[in-house]
């Protein structure tokens, strides 16, 4: 049972109406319903009536447990982020803390942004922010298949979210995915259907969750498309441009090269364009490239980069308005989404082209090719 909201969504009906219903017959997003309840001021006159007389005639009433930690200590939610020594940021912390930000300013709450080097010292800095009471809720990023961060916050009396699964863990808590699988399926299928047979995967660490992801949906596509996936095919970086670089050149000197490179993410993507110049091979034309995220410098290699997109501003407002929703005590296994990745098609990609390339040399020679091969 429910009912059809003024924009004509369905809102399911239940015993207890929660903040999602309220917003949904409002027309206003979740942040604005808890301002209301939390921090009238910040919202005009008339959109507080608005909400009021909504709440008022479907019975919602804020969850006090939502109120006091709104209330709180802080008015802050928490964000661990590995970074490992001498790297920079990556751009996928950034655009999603950009997210976070707006989405928290706007329901009134700081985000409190700390960095660790190591797995070890991140769940070491999240015990500290709980423990510590520094923080009045927390959102997770990147996570693993069998997640220590979120073992240990299911634990304790302080709403999180998560972006994310991590398919070990079968206690239910509140995440946003990307579907990584449904995306290196398409982006693999989209290279097969260029002509494409010998094509290598530049992985993620497999201790992340969203590498299995993305490793299942490459073999996936593979597999029904009846082209022998190679071990040699598959190799395991660690999400640096660096690292890309080093795989693309190791998979360049195999004696049958691969026609196109599938990377975890766009960084390792730029390793690799990087690594085809270096070589003498042009992007799109002797080897393709696909990356994963769309980053802003995904725009402007030269050919521009083929990737898919992870709209992560709109990712990181999801994300508050989930945890909103959590403190407001809407139950975990209600705040569960997985959302699709875009295959942006750029210069990067092109129909395969047979490739001979001498490994001293690097000089490069091709001709089509039609079919496998």
């Amino acid at each position: 049972m429910g009912f059809f909201g003024p924009d004509g969504g369905f809102v399911p009906d239940s015993n207890s109406p929660d903040i999602r219903q309220v917003a949904a017959l409002a027309r206003v997003s979740i942040a604005t319903v808890s301002r209301v309840f939390n921090n009238p001021s910040r919202v005009s006159p008339a959109t507080r009536e608005k909400v009021r007389a909504i709440a008022e005639r479907v019975g919602y009433r804020p969850n006090p447990l939502g109120q006091r930690l709104r209330k709180g200590r802080t008015e802050a939610v928490g964000l661990v982020i590995q970074t490992p020594p001498g790297r920079s940021l990556e751009p996928f912390f950034l655009e999603l803390m950009a997210g976070l930000g707006e989405g928290l300013g706007d329901a009134g709450l700081d985000l409190l942004v700390t960095t660790c080097h190591s797995p070890t010292q991140e769940l070491t800095h999240y015990r500290r922010l709980v423990e510590g009471q520094r923080v009045d809720a927390l959102v997770l990023a990147r996570t693993r298949h069998s997640d220590e961060r979120i073992k240990y916050l299911l634990q304790q009396d302080l709403p999180f979210v998560v972006q994310g699964r991590s398919d070990a863990i079968q206690q239910p808590f509140p995440y946003l995915d990307i579907d990584g699988e449904e995306g290196f399926f398409v982006a693999t299928r989209y290279l097969l259907e260029l002509g494409h047979r010998r094509i290598a995967l530049i992985a993620a660490p497999r201790d992340f969750n969203f590498a299995l992801h993305r490793l299942r949906g490459y073999r996936k596509a593979l597999e029904a498309a009846a082209v022998p996936a190679q071990a040699e095919w598959v190799l395991e970086g660690d999400l640096s441009e660096e690292s890309g670089y080093r795989l693309a050149l190791e998979l360049l000197s195999l004696p049958q090269p691969p026609t196109a490179l599938l990377c975890a993410n766009d960084l390792m993507a730029l390793g690799a364009l990087h690594a085809l110049r270096e070589r003498g091979l042009r992007a799109g034309r002797e080897v393709s490239v696909i990356g994963y995220d769309d980053i802003s410098p995904a725009h402007y290699t030269d050919p521009p980069l083929t990737t898919l997109r992870q709209p992560f501003r709109a990712m990181g407002r999801r994300l508050v308005e989930m945890l909103l929703a959590r403190m407001d005590g809407v139950p975990a296994q209600k705040l569960q989404e997985v959302w699709a990745p875009e295959l942006v098609i750029r210069g990067s990609v092109g129909p395969c082209m047979e490739t001979s390339i001498s490994p001293r040399s690097g000089a490069a020679s091709v001709s089509p090719q039609s079919g496998g091969g």
